[in-house]
């Protein structure tokens, strides 16, 4: 029985402004360095306020195959209107995959909890 699949909420990124855009390659070479970009609000912008904002986004790698998903990164927005800065969410990171798989992203609003986004690449 999931417990925490019942609190994360999906949606199309262009419609909805909680969902984690992933910006990767559709397929790459084996242990090529690639840049992966997560952002939100990329359609909709999102509010990034002290009252309303995200306080973060993880990535995983799923290989084919896999049992698990392997945690690729944490990434923490601090600032949210502290002596008038306000941390965007976006970042961008750097990696090696060795085989096909799914990237899966996380963001969580302050407000509105869990949101997830997934998007296969190909590894030739």
């Amino acid at each position: 029985m999931s417990i925490l699949g019942n609190y994360l909420q999906t949606g199309d990124w262009k419609g909805e402004k909680h969902v984690p855009v992933i910006h990767a390659p559709e397929s790459v070479q084996a242990n090529e360095l690639i840049n992966i970009k997560l952002s939100i609000g990329d359609s909709i912008a999102h509010p990034n306020t002290l009252e309303h904002h995200i306080s973060w986004f993880k990535l995983y790698y799923l290989a084919e195959g896999a049992k698990f998903p392997v945690e690729l990164g944490t990434y923490h927005f601090m600032a949210h209107g502290e002596a008038d800065m306000f941390t965007e969410p976006v970042v961008t990171t750097s990696v090696k995959l060795p085989s096909s798989g799914k990237l899966i992203a996380l963001s969580y609003c302050n407000i509105h909890g869990l949101w997830e986004n997934s998007q296969d690449i190909k590894v030739i």
